[in-house]
């Protein structure tokens, strides 16, 4: 039976983007211990390594012994946990502020390597709470763990994205799509893939310790293009209706009381900022492409998912 002497925990590791780490790791031949609320929700990462490479703990942001315990013995830490919106008791704060601090503390004390996960556009002054949060996180994992590498992706897309899918899935759904503040909000999408990759650069140790990389993909867009994308993609003509932030708060209130959100009033927040690379982490190097990876793009990926979008809505118009 193989063995694997290296062990990497990682936070949040059932997620979105977390799955694509661990899977990244595990053809590294690192042993992976993956810590979430929920182990016995996370049994769809076990066929991504061999036997006996990825196990599973129960950990908890929120209280700092279950942390301490998933961190023992880890070479590196990787911590990718973070919320879109608030629900019952995950509240931004908890998770992505005083719960991160909890996590560097934890590896600082058990000597280990610390990669943080971020976002663009975190920003201590922001009027959205997510990114108030995710900046205070910055702030404490830097404070404990000065050597931390700290990742800011722009929006991820990729085959389990709340981001592309759900636009194709609300385009299924509704005749008209909005435009929350006219469309004109740029996003500079990254593809899950490229970010495990960034998330490997730092864990080869390929990147200075205490450096704030920027992720993003090749190109840059608007809310409008990539609404235009998704309908092209998924073959459907929908009504694109510009909506002001002021309307678009508003309904908001109310959207937001759902169990998963169509749009929340922090979301709007947060559309009033672009989401793109800075000039700063160009300039300096902090990017994708000065790790020596080249960023995939929207158009050349997510059509390999999207098209079921595309089947999904042949197949009602048969059966209409």
């Amino acid at each position: 039976m193989q063995t694997f002497d290296r062990l990497v925990t990682v936070f949040g590791g059932s997620g979105f983007v977390g799955r694509h780490i661990v899977r990244a790791l595990a053809r590294r031949g690192f042993r992976i211990r993956v810590a979430v609320r929920r182990p016995d929700l996370a049994g769809h990462l076990q066929p991504l390594g061999a036997v006996g490479q990825i196990n599973f703990v129960q950990a908890n942001l929120r209280f700092p012994d279950s942390v301490r315990a998933a961190v023992e013995g880890a070479e590196i830490v990787i911590n990718c946990v973070g919320i879109l919106h608030e629900t019952g008791r995950q509240k931004f704060d908890g998770v992505q502020a005083s719960g991160a601090e909890t996590v560097a503390r934890a590896a600082a004390d058990a000597g280990a390597k610390l990669i943080h996960i971020s976002a663009i556009g975190a920003d201590a002054a922001s009027t959205s709470a997510y990114a108030r949060t995710k900046a205070a996180g910055e702030a404490a994992v830097l404070r404990e763990v000065p050597e931390a590498v700290i990742l800011r992706p722009s929006v991820i897309f990729g085959p389990e994205d709340s981001f592309l899918n759900r636009f194709a899935g609300m385009a299924q759904a509704l005749p008209v799509l909005p435009l929350v503040g006219g469309g004109e909000t740029r996003f500079q999408p990254v593809f899950v893939g490229d970010v495990a990759q960034a998330v490997m650069a730092a864990v080869d140790g390929k990147v200075k310790p205490g450096t704030v990389l920027e992720l993003g993909g090749p190109s840059v867009k608007s809310f409008r293009e990539v609404l235009d994308f998704v309908l092209e993609v998924t073959g459907r003509k929908r009504l694109l209706l510009p909506l002001s932030f002021g309307l678009a708060r508003f309904q908001a209130k109310f959207l937001q009381l759902l169990p998963n959100p169509l749009l929340t009033e922090d979301q709007v927040e947060l559309l009033k900022s672009d989401n793109v690379v800075s000039e700063a982490a160009t300039s300096e190097g902090r990017t994708l492409e000065a790790l020596g990876i080249h960023p995939q793009s929207l158009e050349a990926v997510a059509p390999t998912w999207l098209w079921r979008f595309r089947k999904q809505g042949q197949f009602a118009e048969q059966v209409r």
